[in-house]
């Protein structure tokens, strides 16, 4: 194939904007599938993706289209990417492996904070981007308001902007036909060496490890002794093939085509997205922007029953096979015993893994909840990050604490500004600036620790909002934080698993909630049961829980009153000899912990 006649793009485009119904015409009109395996979003090929109408794997298809004025058939490679921020830089990969976008903007919407971020990304990697408004057969749709819209955010012409409906397929035919004028043809390649891009990568029981690639240079043939760029693995392509949408053999890949080769490779943590796949010896080197995945989101993972570990062990090894971004190591913990702390992109992508885990592999789990890491340095100097509140230093030993912080961007009613200013000092950040659109809603900015976002950002800005406002956020640097350890005594004893990072300003009122907490939860013992928070060094907040009474009279019956104050007196002694040699620890009931770690303001 030329590569005057391939055009390769990708759809970007807020939740619930139309994306995948888009899709399906495009599929429809081009017939890359049959009308009788029709279904809706063919694209997304898992069950939560269809229930939560949201985009999580990566999918790529071939479409061949045949426009009516050319003899000569294109090929239109699209790649189906997540819109999620924490997915970005998988996002920006697959945006790096194509010429073009389509800018989807539902027309009863318009635009949202999700979009604005995902166009800076394609704009950054300099992209033709094709402004689109969908649902145009809505009777709610405001068509020629956000057209105005659309083509004042790009600064382009009003009437470049295309109409389409994903359910009716009106518009679609001219769509195909401006995707083949707008978007230009893949660069020419003088190069022989076969050099491609990793923008995403599929894993079989059989074959192994496939990886999605988009060929910048060479032709990549099946036999043929490659190599991954970053990681230094060698293997030979046991084929190659495209997306048809199935994975269809072919006989080589060549510069501008998209499609996938498949490694055999079947070891976790060596294919990345981003990484570039090069012949053996070659000379050429690989693509610039490659970057590991870094976690900024922790939480564990415990089976509810023991003998499920090493399924779940085994769960976590598959799935890291097809997602380089999950991360795992062993841990165990007095209550609920040996478990997984886990790293995740995000609050999204540790819904989806533990989801999956629970959906695919059956497994019943207790996730605890999630928290960030921090970098510390400690009095002699040294540098750690921390990802854990129970491996956090002792206060003394701490000279500086940074976390991480992130850019929100919000688009909200003008009637909820007022709450979201309240919001945003109520959760550390630092207002920006303030754009008011044509049809009255604005836009707000702001600058907040991760940590803060997390402690139930989301679903505060839906209530204030009656669900109307949306949010996107970007990843900034790392900041000093005024935060400290919370520890949690029970009969003064601390209890790791309790342990919490808490901003300091909040300090007394995290303590008495989580003693509170505690306090009501937790079963009477023997003996009486200091409750109590530390931090700084010293007891914050405390309750008393009273002792189990245990009736040692009830046998008696009769006599002086004399022999049951004796045996008062006894189980008085026996209970205050039981904590003073220490033999009376406290039992914390699964259930207890399970409230309590998984009691958040999420």
């Amino acid at each position: 194939m030329k590569t005057a006649q391939i055009r390769n793009f990708s759809i970007i485009a807020h939740i619930d904007h139309g994306k995948s119904t888009l899709a399906d015409r495009l599929l429809e009109r081009t017939g890359t599938i049959e009308s009788r395996k029709m279904r809706d979003q063919v694209l997304d090929r898992m069950d939560l993706e269809r229930e939560r109408g949201i985009t999580i794997k990566m999918q790529p298809v071939r479409m061949v289209y045949r426009p009516p004025s050319s003899p000569d058939p294109y090929v239109l490679n699209l790649i189906d990417t997540p819109g999620h921020i924490d997915f970005s830089y998988e996002v920006s990969r697959a945006l790096k492996a194509v010429e073009g976008v389509l800018l989807l903007v539902d027309s009863t919407q318009g635009v949202q904070a999700q979009t604005l971020t995902t166009l800076a990304m394609a704009e950054a990697q300099g992209c033709a981007i094709i402004p689109v408004i969908s649902k145009i057969d809505s009777p709610y749709a405001r068509a020629l308001e956000v057209k105005a819209e659309l083509a004042k955010l790009l600064g382009v012409p009003v009437d470049t902007v295309l109409a389409v409906s994903g359910k009716t397929g009106e518009g679609t035919d001219e769509l195909l036909a401006e995707i083949v004028r707008r978007i230009p043809p893949p660069r020419e390649s003088a190069k022989e060496e076969p050099r491609g891009l990793i923008f995403d990568f599929s894993y079989s029981t059989h074959r192994g490890i496939a990886v999605y690639l988009r060929v910048f240079d060479g032709t990549f043939k099946k036999g043929q002794a490659l190599t991954f760029g970053s990681a230094k693995k060698e293997f030979q392509a046991l084929e190659c093939g495209i997306f048809a949408p199935d994975d269809t053999p072919v006989e080589s890949l060549s510069a501008g085509e998209i499609g996938y080769v498949v490694t055999g490779v079947k070891e976790a943590g060596v294919v990345a997205v981003g990484d570039t796949v090069l012949v053996v010896k070659g000379t050429l080197a690989p693509l610039a922007g490659f970057e590991r995945p870094r976690p900024v989101v922790w939480a564990s993972v415990y089976p509810e029953s023991q003998d499920d570990l090493p399924n779940l062990r085994q769960a976590l090894e598959r799935l890291r096979l097809s997602d380089s971004s999950l991360s795992f190591e062993e841990e165990s913990s007095g209550v609920l015993g040996r478990g997984f702390r886990c790293g995740f992109l995000g609050l999204l992508h540790l819904e989806i893994i533990t989801e999956r885990l629970k959906r695919e592999f059956e497994l019943s789990l207790v996730v605890t909840m999630p928290t960030i890491s921090y970098v510390v340095t400690k009095t002699n100097g040294l540098k750690e990050t921390i990802y854990t509140p129970s491996r956090f230093p002792e206060h003394g030993d701490i000279t500086m604490i940074e976390e991480p912080w992130v850019k929100v961007i919000v688009l909200c009613p003008p009637e909820t500004v007022s709450a979201l200013v309240q919001m945003f000092y109520d959760h550390e950040a630092i207002a920006g600036s303030t754009e008011t659109y044509d049809d009255g809603r604005v836009e707000m900015t702001a600058e907040m620790p991760l940590r803060e976002l997390m402690r139930g950002f989301f679903d505060k800005l839906k209530n204030v909002s009656s669900g109307y406002a949306s949010l996107a956020y970007e990843f900034l640097d790392e900041r000093p934080a005024d935060v400290v350890k919370l520890d949690i005594l029970v009969a003064e004893e601390p209890v790791l698993a309790f342990a919490r990072i808490v901003a300091r300003r909040r300090l007394q009122e995290e303590a008495e909630k989580m003693v509170e907490k505690l306090y009501t939860v937790l079963p009477k013992q023997l003996f009486v049961t200091k409750i109590q928070a530390r931090a700084l060094g010293r007891i914050v907040a405390s309750r008393t829980l009273s002792a189990m009474r245990k009736d040692v009279t009830g046998y008696l019956y009769g006599g002086d009153v004399s022999r049951k104050q004796k045996l008062l007196q006894k189980q008085k002694r026996g209970k205050k000899k039981l904590l003073e040699h220490g033999t009376g620890r406290v039992h914390i009931p699964e259930e207890v912990f399970m409230k309590m770690v998984q009691d958040s303001d999420r």
